[in-house]
């Protein structure tokens, strides 16, 4: 008859070869990428292009299962939700792992122990953007303007709790000056009246926005990442032009329910980063204005634990409420 330790260790073998032979076998069937906003958006281009590539490395069709609705949570509840195994993927953005959490009392899911980070696949930057009718061409004009009108001065976003209200309230708090907040359903119609004279300035992702800096439909101030961008070198960025130490960049990672075995995580990782780091993925990503990133699991861990405190702090200083 065997010790009991000598059992104990059979097992922890037994299931440690198990765990291995998952992994060699994995995956066995097709896996599902869950992005949590309409298709045609910027966060699905980027997960199709992603289920395209890893697809080709993984030997198993990949798809893209859209589940929009409630700023990013309902895709996040059933990808949280999913059986831990591999074959459910949830494409999340900063909004939806970072800041939801603050903004939202009853979540149903917490992004720091339902979900294993994957990877960190790309950054987005945005632009402080006005109308052409503003007399203003730098930030720190901008600043005088708006301490000029005390208040009067108004700002859009894409709705309440996105990144474009937060940042801007950020940016407020730091400079030290007063905008009405003035909330659109989206992206897109706020850029639309913003350009039609209805608001004043924006802080409005890169991809929305640059078309309409192009035609010269809006002004381009500055850009809210602590770099300059190469697709503009010429746009200082908030911290060199008016504000050290702002910073506003969205991001966008791949996750699996947490319990999903490592070696699993670790082969999911190594065929996405090889995806990042295609050439055609990453002209494509960067022609978009996405700046790829790619690396270790725990790049994406590291920086979603750092921007919820961040974004918490915000939400909590300018008593943030959601519609």
């Amino acid at each position: 008859m065997l010790a009991a330790p000598a059992v104990m260790m059979m097992a922890v073998g037994v299931a440690s070869a198990q765990t291995a032979d998952t992994a060699a076998d994995f995956p066995q069937k097709p896996i599902k990428i869950v992005v949590p906003y309409p298709p045609g958006g910027s966060t699905d281009v980027l997960g199709r292009m992603m289920a395209q590539k890893i697809s080709a490395r993984l030997g198993q069709p990949v798809v893209v299962e859209n589940r929009a609705g409630a700023s990013g949570n309902l895709g996040a509840h059933y990808a949280a939700k999913s059986p831990p195994d591999g074959y459910t993927l949830f494409l999340g953005t900063s909004t939806a792992l970072a800041v939801n959490p603050h903004l939202y009392p009853n979540l149903t899911y917490d992004p720091q122990k339902d979900f294993a980070p994957l990877i960190l696949a790309t950054t987005l930057p945005s632009l402080v953007v006005v109308n052409s009718s503003v007399p203003v061409k730098t930030l720190k004009e901008l600043n005088e303007y708006a301490k000029a009108k005390d208040g009067a001065l108004n700002y859009a976003s894409s709705g309440n709790g996105t990144p474009a209200h937060l940042g801007a309230e950020m940016y407020k708090k730091m400079a030290g000056i007063k905008m009405t907040h003035v909330p659109y359903k989206g992206g897109a119609p706020a850029l639309t009246d913003l350009a039609g004279g209805q608001t004043s300035v924006m802080f409005a992702i890169l991809p929305e926005s640059w078309p309409l800096v192009k035609d010269g439909r809006l002004r381009a101030l500055a850009i809210t990442t602590p770099q300059r961008s190469p697709l503009m070198p010429e746009l200082p960025t908030v911290a060199e032009a008016a504000v050290p130490g702002y910073e506003l960049v969205g991001w966008y990672g791949f996750l699996a329910p947490a319990g999903t075995p490592k070696p699993v995580v670790a082969k999911l990782n190594k065929a996405l980063d090889e995806a990042l780091q295609d050439k055609e993925v990453r002209a494509k990503l960067t022609t978009m204005g996405f700046e790829v990133t790619g690396g270790a699991p725990e790049r994406l861990g590291d920086l979603m634990r750092s921007e919820s405190r961040k974004w918490g702090q915000v939400v909590r200083e300018g008593n943030i409420k959601v519609d």
